[in-house]
């Protein structure tokens, strides 16, 4: 019992701000936080803990105004089915919270059944109004939105005068433009820090050069050789790292990626290779396949390791050169842009304890792998990583630290399980709610200790409800992928990925072909022709629940080859089971309703005519 006591003091009195970056607000919050973040600058900040034990999250909300502040989780990133807690100061500074529900655009009503966001404290100063208040993460009320591990949308509104609860006309007036909208893993936020903490550290670029983006495409792909500076004599750890994304050209860079080039490669360090991946792509068989670093749209430009870990660079170091893969998006065909993009490693003043290692999961992003009918709301595609693979661990087993998922714009959601004994013990990480436009590094809750023998299943969901043609795997940002990248510790030579691929004979057996196909062009063309049907749709799901798959893993120049007839059978995960009660009974009883979803039905078609449009879009 004390010992329960005493962690319950140390959640509450003693959680760490690990990095605070980007705060307005001049009154500082009621305690500190593990994460906080700018909504909007010298307008909104927010401050927030997970608290796993209690599975509650714990807020602080300041908005610049002395009127009602509200937050919300909304499903889709606006209105329509957003969980809200809307709350103000009164003049005599007693603070007033509502649980509230959006149906639609209109005005959020006041749940009434149950009371899930419940406030702690809050006060107006300097002209900011700050509220504390928390909220389960799962609260098994329908008028709430479960706060889902990966990408959540947080919105925030918030109204110039305080609603007056003494008249009839006294509630919460509309925002106008008062409203915003911001992306980000609640549950497994980086905290990236500020370049401040870095600035005595010695470090090195990789950039392009004014590189000028192609106009006659929407979508390049640029690869460009570099070599570890000369003078890193010795091995050092690079602690954290940062994007360097051009200002004038946030618009153009979607992602880039850092591959580690094989110590088998060799360059004209007076010459080396610069120019479209495509047209460069002999050059570069070596520099494919081993990440060294990842940024994509909407994540946070710097990354810090964990205190535990750096990643290796110099001295004896094998990997002397590097390839920056950058993205560009130019959907508007946009000419004259030039771009100087990059990225920064910062340096540690001191070796850390392990060397940091990226292994990822997933399929090859091409057609043989990934090809998605249009029309359908919800599409799987299953990868599988056996225990060959992890036989590759080093006898004391490898570290996970943080995930990345990676899908393009029909991506739903993304995770990987582990498997030990034919058995899903647990989620690697599951990004359950995904977006593309905000790809995070998330941090792990806890580090996850994987060993030789282990097996892992990935799986990509997509909904091409809005596509009238098929989508397949490809570079391309209207094309697909399926990849989950995580960093770990001590770092591995000999495994960086493991990723799967349709087999050519199970492609060969549903095209009803005699012979066997041996370009892949054939297939991509055949399955472009296809004309889709709802019947066919649904056949497709089953011909990828049981095609043959062809699984690759290892590193580049020496990757091995597993071949799977139909993916291994596990015993799953029992699904998860919201056990909290579900209804406020006395306040649904009082007034004669046997259920709180009737209670719900009652509130929206009494009252549903009446309500005032007073959106937050």
């Amino acid at each position: 019992m004390q010992l329960c006591i005493i962690f319950q003091l140390l959640l509450t009195l003693m959680i760490v701000v690990e990095e605070s970056y980007e705060i307005s607000s001049p009154v500082q919050p009621f305690t500190t936080y593990k994460h906080s973040i700018e909504l909007q600058a010298n307008v909104a900040d927010l401050w927030w803990t997970v608290d796993n034990v209690e599975e509650e999250i714990i807020f602080e909300l300041h908005v610049k105004t002395t009127g009602w502040i509200a937050l919300g989780i909304s499903p889709a990133g606006g209105m329509i089915g957003a969980d809200i807690g809307v709350g103000w100061v009164d003049q005599e500074g007693h603070v007033h919270f509502q649980d509230r529900y959006a149906f639609n655009r209109s005005k959020p009503i006041i749940d009434n059944t149950t009371n899930d966001w419940l406030h702690l404290q809050g006060r107006e100063q300097n002209g900011w109004t700050c509220i504390q208040f928390k909220r389960l993460l799962d609260t098994c009320d329908s008028m709430d939105v479960r706060i889902k591990s990966g990408t959540n949308v947080i919105i925030f509104a918030y109204g110039l005068v305080d609603p007056d609860l003494s008249r009839p006309d006294g509630d919460i007036s509309y925002h106008g433009t008062r409203r915003g909208t911001r992306m980000i893993p609640l549950q497994s936020y980086g905290n990236s820090p500020t370049e401040d903490k870095f600035s005595e550290l010695d470090s090195f670029e990789f950039r392009f050069n004014n590189y000028r983006v192609p106009s006659t495409s929407d979508t390049t792909y640029h690869c460009k050789v570099y070599k570890v500076p000369s003078r890193l004599s010795t091995k050092q750890h690079v602690i954290a790292h940062k994007a360097l994304i051009d200002p004038a050209n946030r618009d153009l860079v979607h992602h880039l990626l850092v591959y580690e080039c094989d110590s088998a490669a060799i360059f004209d360090d007076a010459n080396l290779p610069d120019g479209l991946c495509d047209d460069i792509f002999p050059k570069l068989q070596l520099c494919t396949t081993n990440i060294a670093s990842i940024w994509a749209v909407g994540g946070d430009e710097i990354e810090e390791f964990a205190e535990e870990a750096g990643y290796p660079v110099g001295g004896d170091f094998p990997i002397k050169y590097y390839v920056i893969e950058m993205h560009y998006n130019n959907a508007e065909l946009a000419s004259n842009r030039t771009d100087s993009s990059g990225i920064r490693f910062y340096i540690g003043k001191e070796l850390r304890q392990y060397d940091l290692g990226y292994l990822s999961f997933g399929t090859y992003p091409n057609s043989a792998a990934i090809a998605i009918p249009p029309k359908i709301d919800r599409f799987n595609i299953d990868s599988y990583c056996s225990p060959r693979a992890s036989h590759h661990f080093p006898e004391t087993g490898i570290t996970l630290l943080s995930a990345f998922a990676h899908t393009h714009l029909q991506g739903h959601s993304i995770w990987t399980k582990l498997i030990r004994n034919n058995t899903a013990t647990q989620y690697l990480f599951n990004a359950e709610a995904y977006d593309f436009n905000y790809q995070f590094e998330n941090v792990l809750q806890q580090p996850i200790k994987l060993y030789r023998g282990d097996a892992f299943a990935t799986r990509c969901v997509y909904s091409t409800m809005n596509k009238n043609e098929i989508t397949l795997g490809g570079p391309r940002t209207r094309d697909e992928m399926c990849l989950h990248i995580f960093t770990y510790y001590p770092r591995m030579n000999d495994l960086y990925s493991c990723w799967t691929m349709n087999d050519m004979a199970s492609w060969q057996r549903l095209m009803n072909s005699s012979s066997p196909i041996t370009d892949r062009m054939v297939l991509k063309q055949w399955l472009l022709n296809i004309t889709w049907t709802p019947d066919l749709a649904t056949e497709w799901q089953e011909f990828y629940n049981s095609a043959s798959r062809d699984a690759f893993f290892g590193r580049s120049g020496n990757l091995e080859q597993e071949f799977f007839s139909i993916l291994p059978k596990y015993k799953d995960l029992q699904p998860f089971e919201c056990e909290k009660q579900q209804t406020n009974d006395s306040a649904v009883t009082a007034i004669g309703y046997n259920s709180a979803n009737q209670y719900k039905t009652f509130v929206l078609l009494a009252f549903f005519p009446f309500i005032v449009r007073t959106s937050f879009e």
